[in-house]
């Protein structure tokens, strides 16, 4: 039996025949496999990965395996799992899978205990809690890791901050900083997937609400974009003085949260820190304000804060609790202010998160290799890697470009030439 603590395996057939629809749409990842499964690169190594479990996954952790890799996965956040995937990981892939949607803190941790049980001399992240977890309880298993990958913006802010430190034990690649994995998996990514766990979770229109975006970086200009597209007011909200120009400059208003607040019917955080929307926000807010965040962890919204200023609370739709404020006027906080989109509704399309697994895949590949050479620090994909990414993804989609000449290569590389 493999290892695992999954919902319910029954569940699995459903499980599997998602992830076979959604592996329809990930050409670049099948490439790989198919690569992989020829080559077998990672033969022999020991892979935890913690990353979001959905059918997007599932086709990357197939791909680990047919590379030769043993693999383990956990969740890395506790309601982003899609419980008949983990199921069928588990049943028709042979994958130890420690993910149950819904999960509290503790068991949150013990699957991420159980998958550095595995001794894991690889790691794979998504907010880097397993690489952070590993550093600081299980310090016996640091000697065995060769290096890291990590998915998203806010671990590799907690990444950065660890080499900063001197922390960091081992080298990690931000998967988070290649190109075709953040103008795409962030901005098209982010920028669908939360809408749609918006509007799952409140069936509400957004045609000619006031939508307000705390955040533009890639993700925020993805929500921003889409929301407007649906015909919302967009409002930004920036600490940033070039990005808070920028969308100036993409014809957005900007303002401070403290007067978007008194506005505002439904807010989005996607900064990657604490308390954007903070317990005197809340006391701004109009009767009926929807509050959501799709940034990684859940403290982008002061919820603590929201809980004094309320004398009540309730669910009153799936993902959608209504606090009640001392003064009667009524917050909806979604999905308990964790990532909306992966707990809401399904994540990401299966045609953006192809090119950052794949990613995933080949900066894989490229630590074991390379691992052992390299300082403790974090580093980007390398340029080969994500170019070769576009282009299979351009190859996918039967799209040719052009190729320079002999006389314009030599141009670039002359400094002779001028007017």
């Amino acid at each position: 039996m493999i290892k695992g603590d999954v919902k319910d395996i029954k569940l699995a057939e459903k499980g599997r025949l998602r992830i076979e629809w959604a592996e329809m749409d990930m050409p670049v990842l099948r490439m790989i496999r198919e690569r992989f499964k020829k080559e077998k690169p990672l033969k022999g190594v020991r892979l935890g990965a913690c990353l979001h479990v959905t059918t997007e996954t599932a086709n990357l952790m197939i791909t680990l395996k047919e590379g030769g890799a043993e693999v383990a996965l956990c969740a890395s956040n506790p309601l982003s799992t899609q419980d008949d995937v983990a199921a069928a990981l588990v049943k028709f892939f042979k994958i130890p899978v420690f993910a149950i949607k819904g999960e509290d803190r503790d068991t949150y941790y013990s699957h991420i205990y159980s998958v550095l049980e595995m001794e894991p001399q690889i790691t794979m992240d998504d907010g880097a809690d397993l690489i952070s977890t590993l550093h600081k309880e299980r310090r016996e298993l640091l000697e065995k890791v060769i290096g890291g990958t990590e998915e998203t913006t806010t671990g590799v802010i907690r990444l950065r901050a660890m080499a900063n430190d001197g922390a960091l034990e081992f080298p990690v690649i931000a998967v988070n900083d290649a190109y075709t994995k953040h103008l795409f998996d962030n901005r098209y990514g982010t920028g669908q997937s939360t809408i749609d766990g918006i509007l799952r979770a409140t069936n509400r229109l957004l045609a000619g609400s006031i939508f307000v975006v705390c955040g533009y970086g890639w993700c925020g200009r993805g929500v921003a974009m889409r929301a407007r597209g649906m015909g919302a007011r967009v409002i930004v909200t920036e600490i940033d003085p070039l990005r808070a120009l920028e969308a100036v400059m993409d014809g957005f208003d900007v303002m401070p949260i403290s007067e978007a607040a008194k506005i505002g019917d439904i807010f989005v955080t996607v900064t990657g820190n604490i308390n954007v929307i903070s317990e005197k926000v809340f006391t701004k807010m109009k009767d009926g304000a929807i509050v959501s965040n799709t940034g990684h962890f859940n403290v982008e919204i002061d919820i603590e804060g929201l809980e004094r200023l309320s004398k009540s609370k309730r669910v009153i739709r799936d993902f959608v609790e209504e606090y009640t404020l001392k003064d009667g006027r009524r917050i909806y906080l979604l999905a308990e202010g964790r990532l909306v989109n992966l707990s809401a509704a399904e994540g990401h399309p299966a045609a953006v998160m192809d090119m950052s697994f794949a990613n995933q895949a080949l900066s894989a590949e490229f630590i074991y290799k390379n691992g052992k050479k390299l300082k403790k620090d974090v580093y980007s994909v390398p340029s080969d890697i994500d170019r070769e990414i576009a282009r299979l993804k351009l190859e996918s989609m039967g799209i040719k470009i052009d190729k320079l000449t002999k006389e314009q290569e030599k141009y670039l590389q002359s400094w002779q030439e001028g007017t």
